[in-house]
């Protein structure tokens, strides 16, 4: 699977994410909204009605989800292009599919990554297989999709990550390990984090102004609120779009080539 298929298409999207998830009223979200209904600022077209100011109207969280190409799969291939609203059951399974398939594309993502560090190349072919096995399983019909155990498929390739991980982060001799930590709020201004395993860890709000993190594992790290202007996150290992869009950043801050700099930093 190529990255492209793995982006958000909103125009061959059913606008699947601005029903079928949950809002609870907070800084990211300006008001409740139940899973299942659909937001206010939906058009008939499945577009945003605020896409171009959704900050600015209280709806930051809506910029920081990015579905990895789920909601066009499901849309034009799962359900043949039906519309949520045209389905005898009010979309509901459309809706309980997308989860899944986003968490399958995701694994197919940082799969991808693998086969792209030259330090892995022994995996390569492994990630090649698993990736295939896993794009089979994101194309079966929904009730495969809903009788699929995605936390056993990510356990599957958890492994292979790690490796791949461990090789890319050899070239850093003092590698700090925060895998899990609680690390909400911390200063770690002007940090040497090269090489630092953060897999999983709470950098909400986390002070990271100037600090090194070249070849950081950021995988499934919270960067919510987390000031990285300046920072140098240049080969970060499974960092994802959305989680630099939940985070600060500036003009200073060094991305992997590959991510876009979110609109919001300036």
């Amino acid at each position: 699977m190529e990255h492209s298929e793995l982006r958000a298409d909103c125009g061959n999207c059913f606008g699947l994410c601005c029903v079928a998830l949950a809002f609870t009223r907070s800084a990211d979200f300006a008001r409740d909204k139940a899973a299942g209904e659909p937001c206010g600022h939906l058009g008939a077209d499945h577009r945003c009605g605020i896409h171009d100011r959704l900050r600015d109207r209280g709806y930051a969280g809506c910029t920081a989800y990015d579905c990895l190409g789920a909601g066009q799969k499901i849309s034009r291939h799962t359900f043949a292009g039906q519309d949520w609203r045209d389905a005898a059951d009010g979309g509901r399974a459309m809706f309980a599919v997308l989860p899944v398939v986003r968490q399958l594309h995701e694994v197919l993502r940082h799969l991808a990554e693998v086969r792209t560090l030259p330090a892995a190349a022994g995996l390569h072919e492994a990630a090649a297989a698993a990736a295939e096995r896993v794009e089979a399983l994101s194309l079966g019909s929904a009730d495969d999709l809903l009788a699929l155990d995605v936390a056993a498929e990510r356990d599957r390739v958890s492994g292979l990550l790690r490796q791949a991980s461990e090789l890319a982060r050899a070239a850093f001799p003092r590698r700090r390990n925060h895998r899990g930590a609680d690390l909400m709020g911390s200063r770690m201004r002007g940090a040497d984090l090269r090489g630092a395993d953060f897999r999983g860890a709470y950098l909400i709000g986390a002070d990271l102004r100037g600090a090194d993190l070249r070849g950081a594992d950021l995988t499934g790290t919270d960067l919510r609120g987390a000031d990285l202007r300046g920072a140098d996150l240049r080969g970060a290992l499974f960092l994802t779009a959305a989680q630099l869009t939940a985070a600060a950043g500036d003009p200073a801050t060094r991305l992997p080539r590959t991510l876009p700099r979110p609109a919001h930093w300036s």
